[in-house]
């Protein structure tokens, strides 16, 4: 019989730190820039963030609590996601901590802010990657039992995608240049990728072609 450490995780996991995110992961960055309907900036990362749909393009990210990106999202129906890199790690962090609704986490982290094409929000300048999205839905989550939590999912139509040209190499997207980041467990525990972890899978249907 195959050994396992079983808890549920209503009555608790039992471990120094909650395993599911580290278990999940790691998991793609949702930094996440918004702006109020008075015009306050918002950026904020989202470690539960992943890309839902191809055609249209539709990502999204789910919230604990109501906060600031939330609400301004829900008052603008507009967002931008910001690739988080490696030479922007520090900046993404500090642009988590929590300040008083008008100070800018633009400002605080010391990235710069560019206006999207499409939208009345700024995207981060020195990402070399952005989607300004509108939003397609706003769904509060619930539990098995049908109870809302308090967690909310927002999803987003990206309608306007900017590439630094550098990372297309005969017009083919090179993730590992793009040095991308990831969540993994614990309180502080990032990844990167490398173009020497990549190896190559076709698809069954492709293969019997």
């Amino acid at each position: 019989m195959h050994k396992r450490y079983t808890y549920q995780p209503r009555a608790g996991h039992g471990l120094p730190h909650d395993p599911l995110n580290a278990i999940i992961g790691p998991r793609p960055i949702g930094w996440i820039s918004s702006v109020s309907a008075s015009g306050e900036r918002n950026l904020a990362p989202y470690s539960f963030f992943n890309c839902f749909n191809y055609t249209p393009p539709i990502i999204g990210f789910s919230s604990t609590g109501w906060k600031d990106s939330v609400q301004n999202i829900v008052e603008t129906k507009e967002f931008v996601w910001n690739l988080a890199t490696r030479p922007l790690a520090a900046a993404m962090n500090e642009s988590s901590a929590s300040i008083p609704r008008h100070e800018d986490e633009f400002a605080l982290a010391g990235v710069t802010p560019l206006p999207a094409s499409q939208l009345n929000v700024s995207m981060v300048a020195e990402s070399p990657v952005n989607f300004e999205c509108r939003l397609t839905q706003c769904i509060q989550l619930t539990d098995a039992q049908g109870e809302a939590i308090n967690s909310w999912l927002i999803l987003g139509e990206a309608v306007a995608i900017h590439i630094d040209p550098a990372l297309l190499e005969e017009g083919i997207y090179q993730t590992a240049k793009a040095q991308p980041i990831l969540r993994a467990g614990g309180p502080s525990a990032y990844y990167g990728i490398s173009e020497d972890q990549r190896f190559d899978l076709l698809r069954p249907d492709a293969l019997r072609r």
